[in-house]
């Protein structure tokens, strides 16, 4: 089993979790932003709710470019 099969294994879970994640921050920041949700609820310890929320999408993000990275990286 080489390199590349070995990334296809990982990059799958990195894009199942990221993408899931990158859209609830993203909805979560629509929300916030037009006031439907009180983004400060979200709000550990010193950190703005909106910086959690964005958080959470920009998390999703990378393990999104990291998973299809790889894939594209190593693809046959």
């Amino acid at each position: 089993m080489g390199a590349g099969a070995t990334w296809q294994r990982i990059s799958r879970p990195l894009i199942l979790v990221g993408n899931p994640l990158t859209l609830i921050g993203c909805v979560g920041l629509l929300l916030g932003g037009s006031g439907l949700i009180d983004a400060e609820m979200f709000a550990i310890g010193i950190s703005s709710g909106v910086r959690v929320i964005a958080t959470v999408a920009i998390v999703g993000c990378l393990l999104s470019a990291i998973g299809y990275g790889a894939v594209d990286y190593f693809e046959e």
